[in-house]
């Protein structure tokens, strides 16, 4: 009670001070303070992203590093909502948080606190939640992952084309005649379905006849499950691993198994894998999180509205890939670059439905598809659900995802929604 009186009685305090904030910073860094809630800090390769991108955009901009608060190690409970709460007192005009969980208490400063924006990263449902104030932010970080899949594609290309990786020299590495490859996810979100099963498709690019294995930590960082699944995959048979887990367990794990005679190559997440796998890693997809700071933190000194809902990709300088490691294969820079430039211009879409089969029927929207299992239609419920009982918090449309020919993805809202289990995908 006292909490919830006492962030009254300052959004009230605080209503004149915003305004006249406001007013006074359009096109001027000099009044900008910033609030930053970390799910992390620096020793933790998504949250570094996030920090490194904020800098970035804050020091192209003449913001100074004393007009940036941070708030390190928020977990993704009500501390969220204090921390955003102090933020206020301090005199913040702009909040953000990086993790997904923190979103449902932005919503709760949001409405607290009126005069100040929350942008929630990895969130959903602020275009539904009639929050003016309460922004979304994401990249489309899909794009970035199924460019890795290409890097690892012409690596896999390379091994059977040497004869390294064969039914003769590598049985445990063949299901049937397909070659297995492996990916270490943190949970069944739809982000991670997006991610995996985008990075699937550019190595299928590459190589058709793959299956991939994906096993769940339900963690977003934890160094040692991530090495273990690593670990595990590997001895399933996996010859590339894959990630959407935030520490360098998995490459490091891949790296040892390497030394020790085992045919795998990592592809990280985040930041360059180089330093702790310089022989496994082959690349990390990233986010340019600069591009999308640096619009918020402008429109904010400008007095514009910033939009609800913002995704951006190759074309607009989001996402990329890390530098190619030693052991890439020969003409893989020049197959990215290709690649880029086609995802670019709009000549390759990542979810081409022609591309890939759907035959399971465990899925969260609603799947049509033609004889052959090609998608005909994917209708997606925006809204934001309680999942313990099955209402929507916050009621959105139904949308069909399938225009032209490919899932469109990251168009209807910033975060992922792509959740569709595709044939040659096993979770466990």
């Amino acid at each position: 009670m006292f909490k919830k009186f006492a962030a009254l009685a300052l959004a009230a305090m605080m209503l004149f001070t915003f305004a006249t904030l406001f007013a006074g910073c359009s096109g001027s860094a000099a009044d900008l303070k910033i609030g930053c809630i970390m799910v992390g800090d620096e020793t933790e390769g998504y949250t570094k992203a996030h920090m490194d991108g904020i800098k970035d955009a804050a020091k192209s901009l003449g913001i100074a590093d004393n007009q940036i608060i941070w708030k390190y190690k928020i977990e993704e409970t009500s501390d969220c909502l204090d921390a955003a709460t102090d933020l206020v007192g301090q005199g913040c005009t702009v909040i953000i948080s990086n993790s997904y969980g923190h979103q449902t208490y932005m919503a709760q400063a949001a409405e607290q606190f009126p005069d100040v924006t929350f942008v929630s990263m990895t969130g959903d449902f602020a275009s539904i939640s009639g929050l003016k104030n309460l922004k979304n932010g994401f990249t489309k970080v899909y794009e970035s992952r199924y460019v890795s899949g290409v890097v690892a594609g012409m690596k896999l290309a390379e091994l059977i084309a040497d004869g390294k990786v064969s039914k003769t020299a590598t049985p445990y590495a063949y299901d049937g005649d397909n070659v297995k490859i492996g990916y270490v996810g943190a949970f069944n979100y739809a982000e991670v379905v997006s991610g995996y099963t985008a990075f699937f498709l550019g190595i299928r690019s590459i190589v058709p006849n793959v299956t991939m294995e994906v096993n769940y930590t339900n963690s977003w960082f934890d160094i040692d499950k991530e090495a273990a699944a690593a670990e595990t995959l590997v001895a399933n048979g996996c010859v590339i691993i894959g990630q959407h887990a935030d520490s360098t367990g998995a490459p490091s794990a891949c790296e040892k198994l390497l030394a020790s005679g085992k045919i795998c190559y990592s592809v990280g997440y985040n930041v360059d894998m180089l330093p702790t796998a310089p022989n496994a890693a082959l690349t990390s997809p990233t986010n340019t999180w600069s591009e999308f700071y640096k619009e918020l933190f402008k429109d904010v000194m400008d007095g514009k509205d910033f939009p609800v809902d913002l995704a951006k990709g190759y074309d607009q300088n989001g996402v990329a890939i890390t530098a190619l490691g030693k052991s890439c294969a020969a003409g893989t820079q020049e197959k990215v670059d290709q690649v880029i430039a086609d995802l670019k211009s709009g000549k390759l879409h990542v979810f081409d439905t022609s591309t890939f089969t759907v035959s399971q029927e465990q899925n969260t929207c609603t799947v049509v598809t033609d004889a052959e299992g090609h998608l005909t239609s994917c209708k997606v419920d925006m809204s934001f659900m309680d999942w313990s009982t099955m209402t929507p918090i916050y009621k959105g449309d139904v949308v069909e995802c399938i225009t032209n020919g490919y899932f469109s993805e990251s168009t209807f809202r910033s975060a992922p929604y792509f959740s569709v289990r595709i044939d040659g995908i096993i979770e466990k």
